[in-house]
C-alpha cells in the first residue's frame, strides 16, 4: 500500500479512510498534529496509489492493514473514518485474536455508521449496484444533485461527492460489497480497547441513529459531536478534531 506520512514524531497514528476517500482525507489534520506524533495514512488496497487487493475479500484487506501495524511503533492510535471506522474495528479484532492487543493505543471512528442504511444496500446490491452508481455518484449531475439534497449535512463550501469524482466505481462498490460481510457491529461488543467516537453535529441520521448502537458495544465509549460540522469534521473541522484526538485525553 501506499502510505503518506504527516509528522515525524516518535508515536504513531494510523488514519484509514472511507468510501471513495484515500490518504488525503487526512491532510486537514497535519498542521495540527503534535510534534511528538506521526500520522501514518494509507490509500487502501485499490485506492489512490494502492494495488487492489490480492482478492476482494474483507480478510485479504485486513491482511495487508495487518502488515502495516506491525511495521508501524507501538502503541498505535487507530483512527477510521466512515466506513473505514468498520475497517479500523475489524484492525482491532484481529489484533486481540493474535494476542496483539497491546499494539494498539486507542481506537477513535469518526462519523461512523453502525447499520447499512437503505442507500448502501442499494449500492452493495449485485443486481442494481452498478446501475444506481452511474446514475448517481457515476455523472456531474447526479453528484451535484446529491450535494443540493444534503446541503443541511455539509457546510455550503464543502463537496460530498468529490472523491466519486477522481475515485473508480468499481472500487467503491467493491468495499461496499466486501464490507457486507461484517454483518453485525455487534460482533465487536466487549473489545478491550479505549474507544472514542467523534460525530459533526450536523451530520447524517444514519451516523447519529447509529451511536446508541455503538454506546451499546463498550461501556465506556467517549462520544463527541464536533459542533457546526456535518459528515466530514476532517475537513470542516479539523483543529477541533485533532484536539479531541490527540491533545485531550
Amino acid at each position: 500500500m501506499y502510505v503518506q506520512r504527516y509528522g515525524d514524531g516518535p508515536l504513531a497514528a494510523l488514519g484509514l479512510h472511507g468510501w471513495s476517500g484515500d490518504h488525503r482525507t487526512f491532510a486537514p489534520l497535519a498542521p495540527y498534529l503534535p510534534a511528538t506524533l506521526s500520522l501514518y495514512a494509507p490509500d487502501l488496497p485499490g485506492c489512490g496509489q494502492s494495488p487492489p487487493p490480492r482478492e476482494w475479500r474483507l480478510e485479504a484487506v485486513l491482511d495487508e492493514l495487518i502488515e502495516l501495524t506491525q511495521v508501524l511503533p507501538a502503541p498505535i492510535t487507530l483512527l477510521g473514518n466512515c466506513s473505514g471506522a468498520i475497517l479500523g474495528l475489524c484492525v482491532a479484532r484481529r489484533l486481540y485474536q493474535n494476542n496483539q492487543g497491546g499494539r494498539l493505543r486507542r481506537l477513535v471512528l469518526i462519523d461512523p455508521f453502525a447499520y447499512w442504511p437503505w442507500y448502501f444496500r442499494v449500492f452493495a446490491s449485485d443486481s442494481l449496484g452498478s446501475y444506481a452508481y452511474r446514475l448517481s455518484f457515476g455523472t456531474a449531475l447526479g453528484r451535484r444533485l446529491i450535494n443540493l439534497a444534503l446541503i443541511a449535512r455539509r457546510r455550503r463550501q464543502t463537496d460530498l461527492t468529490e472523491g466519486f469524482r477522481l475515485g473508480s466505481p468499481a472500487v467503491a462498490l467493491g468495499y461496499l460489497r466486501l464490507l457486507r460481510e461484517v454483518r453485525d457491529v455487534n460482533e465487536f461488543a466487549g473489545l478491550p480497547l479505549a474507544v472514542r467516537i467523534l460525530h459533526g453535529e450536523r451530520t447524517f441520521r444514519a451516523v447519529r441513529r447509529s451511536l446508541e448502537r455503538f454506546r451499546a458495544l463498550w461501556v465506556d465509549v467517549d462520544v463527541r459531536s464536533i459542533p457546526g460540522a456535518g459528515h466530514l469534521p476532517l475537513r470542516e473541522a479539523p483543529a477541533a478534531v485533532a484536539a479531541s484526538i490527540f491533545l485531550e485525553p
